[in-house]
């Protein structure tokens, strides 16, 4: 066991210290794990929504539920092991677990059912770029990004955040001129990704110039022209 643990600590974000838990696990979404009632966001990657569709063939493809489904064979009557490095709004620890030796979030992009965060690390990415040119699971559809599906769908996911953490939200956010004021903020477009607020349009709350690198009035946009 002390083996893994220092595996874990090597995955996690260099200065800073991870929290270890481990035990069975039961799967919630094709990113997202139950530990005895803690919930895991697997760090680095974005599953599509478990009620999230895309399209393959010209047909409707439940590409939510076969990553989930793809996840729960991963994980099934095994001891998982989850390093966290963070929390996002949603009250959820950001980890990144494992299987044994198998990181979790990097056997999902290996299958092509989830992709790569910005800041992931180099080998979920390199790995993404040889499932996308080989048109490997969500690379062989049409499908539109998690982050936008959960904008897109607000009711299925702000109303999951708890109470207490909306509260510290709220007194810890930091005005920003550019965002007129409105005391949501974002460091970067992936924090707004993670919360579910992305896209933001200018004169939205947590909007920011910063965060809008073509200038056309949209912040942290969908990845264009996937199929």
């Amino acid at each position: 066991m002390k083996y893994w643990i220092a595996l874990a600590l090597a995955a996690a974000p260099c200065g800073a210290f991870a929290q270890i838990t481990s035990g069975p696990v039961r799967v919630i979404d094709g990113d997202g794990l139950d530990m005895a009632g803690t919930i895991f966001r697997l760090q680095g990657i974005d599953a599509p929504e478990y009620k999230q569709t895309c399209n393959r063939n010209d047909a409707v493809w439940a590409c939510g539920k076969e990553a989930a489904t793809h996840l729960e064979k991963l994980v099934a009557s095994k001891v998982i092991t989850c390093a966290q490095s963070g929390q996002d709004v949603y009250g959820r620890a950001i980890a990144t677990c494992r299987a044994g030796a198998m990181d979790l979030g990097m056997a999902m992009i290996d299958a092509g059912l989830a992709i790569a965060l910005p800041g992931a690390p180099e080998d979920y990415v390199e790995s993404q770029a040889v499932r996308r040119a080989m048109k490997i699971g969500l690379w062989g559809s049409t499908f539109e990004e998690p982050a936008a599906y959960r904008a897109a769908n607000p009711q299925q996911f702000r109303a999951a955040q708890p109470a207490a953490l909306l509260d510290r939200a709220t007194s810890s956010r930091r005005r920003s001129a550019s965002s007129g004021g409105s005391g949501l903020f974002f460091r970067n477009c992936a924090e707004a990704r993670a919360a579910g607020v992305a896209p933001i349009y200018r004169g939205q709350p947590g909007y920011r110039p910063e965060m809008d690198g073509d200038n056309d009035g949209i912040a942290c946009e969908p990845y264009r022209g996937r199929r």
